[in-house]
């Protein structure tokens, strides 16, 4: 060994990621997919949209999602989705006549409008409630996975996001608004 080199021991465990699609009505976890920490999150949508059986009115994701493989996926599983996802800084307008998709349209309005003004205009900020899910999901289950397979780990995830989904029910209010009387 030479002078200055050091030995680090290879940590046994790496951490997981979770995705999480929502329903961003009802806050309901409606898909999940639990990840190593070398897979992308875009490679994940496929998995999550396998697991939703009905057509998607919005899906609303981070820029990490933004491409075109992301927008063809989306669309093949529901033709009429409206996608909100921001594009990347540098990302350019089409040139020509051609007619505008989705992420063109938000290109385009991102660089007339302002990001700021994009996000107010699409809805953006319900995007959240997906880091909320986390985040309960972290208080109330607890933030380490207690199971030592990756296999094991999966089915945890799945009974923790079915506690989500049940306790949510449970505590959401089941009101209906009424129409006043007039004399």
């Amino acid at each position: 060994m030479a002078e200055g080199e050091t030995w680090r021991a290879k940590s046994r465990r790496g951490w997981r990621k979770l995705h999480l699609a929502l329903d961003a009505d009802s806050g309901e976890i409606i898909a999940h997919t639990m990840t190593d920490q070398d897979t992308g999150d875009a490679s994940q949508v496929g998995p999550l949209l396998n697991q939703i059986d009905g057509p998607i009115g919005r899906l609303t994701a981070d820029g990490a999602y933004d491409g075109k493989p992301i927008y063809d996926a989306i669309i093949n599983h529901s033709a009429d989705v409206a996608i909100v996802i921001p594009p990347r800084v540098n990302a350019v307008e089409p040139a020509g006549n051609r007619s505008l998709g989705q992420r063109d349209q938000h290109i385009a309005a991102i660089s007339r409008d302002g990001r700021m003004k994009w996000q107010a205009s699409t809805g953006y900020g319900k995007r959240a409630r997906v880091e909320t899910a986390i985040g309960r999901y972290k208080s109330i289950i607890g933030p380490r996975l207690r199971a030592r397979s990756f296999h094991v780990q999966q089915t945890e995830v799945a009974i923790g996001c079915a506690v989500l989904n049940r306790m949510l029910a449970c505590a959401r209010p089941k009101s209906v608004r009424r129409k006043a009387k007039r004399a």
